[in-house]
């Protein structure tokens, strides 16, 4: 590791100006799970480090029931998965920040250090994208919102500009009677990244899906709204067969990814899978004794 320099600003609007007068020099310090590991294999070098962890209003976690819940972007994910708000009116949210990654990057990583990171193989862009987050990126000439699908542009790569930093998260209030889902899939249990994940948000009547909105992630480039899988059980009675048939066609809609890890057939036969079992639960349908 090089030697840098290292900013502690007292304020958002200090750490912003920092960030304009420096440029690409200098790189933003919030969690530091992914910084450090780039900087100890001379991955990235930058000259200043700005460290953002004494801007405290950051971490805050709000819900009222007008705007739904507001999620400070230095807000850890071991914060997510403890908080009673999100807990209580969005838990997928909360189940999804309890189980990812291992517990020394639950403790220390952030919820706005995930999402400029842009790994694509990791889980908090595929639950918030299915609750229809939007985050909000304050710079020099103010703040700006941008759904998630449009932040999260291709790997490694997001909508924040040179001089923005991600001030917050954004969840619009839950309609009455929705369940969110959202699964993962590891390669072997001792990998905490996923191969493929699932985010599945259905408002319903009884037995039939009056709305529902699916989000595949890690086993694409980055998460992508699963429309026609979606337009497909709108209006059905849902039984394992519809649940079946509705992650066929979401394992045929996606563009999966190839690496290491696992090729693109692979992703996309998991995908379909844990699409099924996601439906499957989200109306109550036992899939355990079903064919996968």
């Amino acid at each position: 590791m090089r030697d840098f320099d290292f900013l502690k600003p007292a304020t958002l609007a200090e750490a912003i100006a920092m960030r304009s007068s420096l440029g690409e020099e200098a790189c933003l310090f919030a969690g530091g799970t992914a910084l450090l590991l780039g900087m100890r294999q001379r991955l990235v070098n930058p000259k200043t480090v700005i460290a953002l962890g004494g801007l405290a209003d950051l971490r805050a976690i709000a819900f009222d029931s007008q705007h739904g819940l507001r999620v400070g972007a230095l807000a850890r994910h071991t914060d997510l998965a403890r908080s009673p708000e999100l807990r209580t009116h969005t838990p997928m949210l909360a189940h999804m920040a309890a189980r990812m990654a291992n517990p020394q990057v639950r403790n220390q990583g952030t919820l706005g250090g995930n999402l400029c990171y842009a790994d694509p193989a990791t889980d908090p862009p595929t639950a918030l994208m299915a609750l229809r987050a939007s985050v909000v990126l304050a710079g020099p000439d103010g703040e700006r919102t941008l759904a998630i699908e449009d932040f999260l542009v291709d790997y490694y790569a997001t909508a924040l500009g040179a001089s923005e930093i991600l001030k917050e998260i954004r969840v619009p209030p839950p309609a009455p009677g929705s369940r969110g889902i959202y699964v993962r899939h590891l390669r072997t249990a001792a990998e905490h990244r996923p191969v493929a994940n699932l985010a599945l948000v259905v408002e319903r009547k009884g037995a039939v899906c009056t709305r529902a909105r699916l989000v595949v992630g890690a086993a694409t480039a980055v998460p992508c709204i699963a429309a026609k899988a979606g337009e497909y059980l709108t209006g059905k009675t849902v039984t394992l067969e519809v649940a079946a048939e509705a992650g066929r066609r979401l394992a045929q809609e996606i563009t999966p990814i190839s690496d290491l890890r696992g090729d693109g057939a692979f992703r996309r036969a998991i995908v379909g899978v844990i699409a099924k079992r996601a439906v499957a639960e989200a109306f109550g349908l036992d899939w355990k004794g079903a064919q996968a």
